[in-house]
């Protein structure tokens, strides 16, 4: 029998779930970016700062750094406990710490927020040239543009080159963008349910979120961070349609079916068990996160093309060099196993596809943490010894 699910007893925030100056750090540090980015679609970004936090002790060579690439609304927390500045625990907590799949008794693993993001990291919610919020004005940001401000995360830290780089989804576009933009800082690679380039029906799907966001009468333009409500309600309405797109149709109905919700009566103005969970969903997300940067994400993801420039897919891809692991999701139903079948095939240095079996859909590469973690065991053992770890290094660090 499911729980109840009902809406958040927390307050909503007067217009974003961005974190914000003043607020708890938590586990966070800084990377100040000391030169402005160039951005691909123009223009230059200043004032770059990447949040991030790390696990475990950088080697004397700096050759046992992770790099730890999260999704669409993900952010820096991937281990660790909810606490002040962290209103969930770590979304990998189960895949990094001592004895884990990401072992911090041996690796050094660095986990950013996302340029665009909100939790730390520069993006809409943060302060622009006038000193207040960037919102409408902050500039599109591709994936590459994101990857361009971790090389300088890399660079502070004194990291020449990842040991691993391992994403999904979103996460998974970066690492594959940090394999063939930079094949020499990469040894190997872990993408994990995602793809080469953003399908049409990929870009649909994002399409309708962003009318739903631009459409509520708080958005404002995307100004609305001084305003006393944000675009709460096209928010939530942009989750509840992402969400069931990241599950899958068996799981939804084995979980759900057709049954109420405790005592609502669906035909009296009641909901289903399937509509409360969206609900709960949608809840939870405008408590954390920022309208604005959701925007900004999803245009990036819609920009994803790794052959864009390149000569096409196939030549992008053949400049991959690091030891390759391709995973789907067989339940996958917005990010298909036909997409990472080619990636794999388009790398030469990638072994057979692998597959995670999973009733979850598209979150299974975030929930199946065992299958997950045999990955990652099998590239770390196929690399050189990891040495012991040190002190990390000092670096241009906030």
């Amino acid at each position: 029998m499911n729980a109840v699910l009902t809406p958040s007893q927390v307050p909503l925030p007067p217009a974003s779930g961005a974190w914000r100056q003043g607020d708890p750090p938590g586990r966070r540090q800084w990377y100040v970016r000391e030169q402005p980015l160039t951005v691909e679609a123009g223009g230059e970004l200043g004032g770059v700062r990447l949040a991030f936090e790390t696990w475990g002790r950088l080697a004397a060579d700096r050759r046992n750094a992770v790099l730890v690439l999260h999704a669409l609304t993900g952010d820096s927390h991937a281990a660790g406990v909810a606490e002040p500045g962290h209103p969930t625990p770590g979304w990998w907590d189960r895949l990094i710490g001592p004895g884990r799949a990401l072992d911090t008794d041996r690796l050094f693993v660095v986990a950013p927020n996302v340029l665009g993001g909100c939790q730390g990291s520069t993006g809409p919610s943060s302060p622009g040239p006038s000193e207040r919020p960037w919102g409408g004005d902050f500039p599109f940001l591709t994936q590459r543009d994101q990857v361009a401000a971790e090389v300088g995360l890399a660079d502070a830290l004194g990291i020449e080159r990842w040991a691993l780089v391992v994403g999904g989804s979103m996460g998974g576009m970066r690492a594959l963008e940090w394999a063939v933009s930079y094949p020499q800082r990469v040894d190997a690679l872990l993408l994990l349910a995602t793809t080469a380039a953003a399908s049409a029906e990929q870009i649909a799907w994002a399409d309708i979120q962003l009318h739903a966001i631009r459409s509520d009468p708080h958005w404002h333009g995307g100004h609305y961070h001084h305003a006393g409500s944000g675009p709460h309600d096209g928010l939530g309405q942009a989750r509840r349609i992402a969400h069931v797109t990241y599950r899958s149709e068996p799981e939804l109905q084995v979980r759900f079916g057709r049954l109420p919700q405790g005592a609502e009566d669906p035909w009296r103005g009641g909901r289903y068990q399937v509509g409360s969970y969206l609900d709960h969903h949608s809840d939870k997300l405008v408590r954390r996160f920022d309208a604005g940067s959701y925007v900004v994400l999803s245009e990036a993801m819609n920009s994803h093309d790794i052959g864009r420039g390149r000569g096409g897919v196939r030549a992008a891809l053949n400049r991959v060099s690091a030891r390759t692991l391709v995973t789907a999701v067989d339940s996958d139903r917005l990010y298909p196993p036909s997409q990472q079948a080619e990636l794999a095939a388009g790398i030469v240095s990638a072994d057979d596809l692998r597959v995670i079996e999973s009733p979850y859909g598209h979150d299974g590469f975030l929930i199946e943490t065992e299958q997950v973690g045999a990955l990652v065991r099998e590239l770390i053992r196929a690399g050189p010894a990891l040495p012991p770890p040190e002190p990390p290094p000092r670096g241009r660090l906030a």
